[in-house]
This record gives structure tokens, C-alpha cells and sequence, in this order.
């Protein structure tokens, strides 16, 4: 699929809908066109689907590696390609360009937040469900690669309005949904549930992960063990503590 240079705000949304709409359709056909032929043709779509879409990970997981090691103006669509084993033409087929192959890593890391907080929200108990998984969060922001690469992106979206849309656009949807598991954590532990108060809490939240991957590059020594216990703690307190949402007389 070809994504034009005229990216939008709404790019990211699409991209995670059309996957969403286009499997609920499929699915649909099958149970309304439930024949032989319908089953072969079905099948070899699948097959092909996968063939592309294995291919697409190969450009992006190429181009990711080029953007760590060469920043994004360095990391050119030819040498992107030698590194994915793949013409330049055949990338041309998959991303109109270097933004539009962001637009995919953006998407790809968004789509794997949006399951984490989907677990989390079918959790026994949300709260420490949150807990849980703050050791996998510090892990891979401290993680010199992955912030080498998100850092990199950020720091395009600063200079590239169409990466600037892309990711602010994502970020708006991975607040949404952390908003909405913070609100059912401290709901379900009798606890403020305002919106103000889950957006300042979200906004808190998310500015002490993403500054991890800051200190993963001016700190590569950090104590891990250290910062998970703190981290852990810190959010332990903002889920339970019940002054959280009261005015200040």
C-alpha cells in the first residue's frame, strides 16, 4: 500500500482502523460466501498477505537499524534497501518514502502499546496489572536501540511537519488508552476518575518513561533494578493515593 506525501493527522488512526475493518470484513465474507471457491481464493489472499507483509518487516526493521546507526537523512532509501536485501523499487512499491516508513515503525510500536493497555484493562486487578508490567517499560527504555531510534524520530518530527503529525497523532491515541486504564484502576479501587486528574497522571507518567530513554544515553551505567523499584513505587502512589483529584483548600 502506497501511503502519498500528503500524510495527515489522521494517519495513524487509518492505518489502525483499515487493519481493524478490513479483518472484520474478511472475516464477514467467509461466513456469507462459505464455498470451496471462496476458500481457495481466501486462502491464496492470506498467503500473499503474509508474503507482503513479511516484507514490509524487513524494510522496516532495515530501515529502523539505518536510523539508529545514520540518522533519518542519512538513512537513504538505497541504503535502506541493501540492507533489506531488496531493490530500491520494490521498497518504492511498500512506502512512497522515508516518512511514510516512520508512519509504519510509529504504527507498529502503537499497535503494540494498544494490546499492553487492553490487557491491563481485563486484569483482575488493573492497578497492580500496571505494576507489573513497569519492569518491561524501564527495560526497554533504557534500552540504548530503542532510544536511539525513538529519540530519532522525535527529533525528525521537531524539524519534518509530516513526522510531527505522524507522531503527535500517536501519541494522541496511546494517551487516550492510558488515560482510560488509569481511570479503571483507581475506579475500581473507589478512587477520583476525573478527566483532568487521569490526564495529569498520564502526562506524569509518560514524561518519566520517555525520560528514560534520555538517561539511557547520557547514563548507559544506570542501576535497572533500581529504577524499576522507584518507578514501581511512584506509580503505586498515584494509582492509590485517594488525595489525588481533591482541591487544595
Amino acid at each position: 500500500m502506497l501511503v502519498s506525501k500528503s500524510l495527515t493527522s489522521s494517519l495513524v488512526f487509518f492505518l489502525v482502523c483499515e487493519c481493524i475493518v478490513c479483518t472484520s470484513f474478511t472475516f464477514a465474507a467467509m461466513d456469507a460466501l462459505d464455498t470451496p471457491d471462496t476458500v481457495v481464493t481466501t486462502d491464496c489472499c492470506s498467503r500473499a498477505r503474509a508474503r507482503a507483509d513479511a516484507r514490509r518487516a524487513r524494510i522496516l526493521d532495515a530501515a529502523a537499524t539505518c536510523f539508529r546507526a545514520h540518522g533519518f537523512h542519512g538513512a537513504s532509501i538505497a541504503r535502506i534497501s541493501r540492507l533489506a536485501g531488496m531493490s530500491a523499487g520494490h521498497i518504492y512499491h511498500y512506502f512512497a518514502n522515508k516518512e511514510a516508513i516512520i508512519a509504519a515503525i510509529v504504527q507498529r510500536d502503537l499497535e503494540r502499546v494498544l494490546m499492553i493497555s487492553a490487557e491491563m484493562r481485563v486484569a483482575r486487578d488493573i492497578g497492580e496489572a500496571i505494576i507489573g508490567r513497569v519492569a518491561m517499560g524501564v527495560t526497554d527504555n533504557l534500552d540504548a536501540d530503542v532510544a536511539a531510534l525513538k529519540l530519532e524520530i522525535v527529533a525528525e518530527a521537531a524539524r519534518n511537519p509530516l513526522v510531527a503529525r505522524v507522531v503527535r497523532a500517536a501519541d494522541c491515541c496511546c494517551m487516550a488508552s492510558l488515560v482510560e486504564t488509569l481511570r479503571s484502576a483507581r475506579r475500581a479501587s473507589g478512587k477520583s476518575d476525573d478527566d483532568a486528574l487521569q490526564t495529569a497522571m498520564s502526562e506524569v507518567i509518560a514524561a518519566m518513561f520517555e525520560g528514560l530513554m534520555v538517561r539511557a544515553i547520557r547514563n548507559p551505567n544506570l542501576d535497572h533494578a533500581r529504577v524499576i523499584a522507584m518507578m514501581q513505587h511512584v506509580l503505586r502512589h498515584l494509582i492509590a493515593d485517594p488525595q489525588w483529584g481533591r482541591q487544595e483548600s
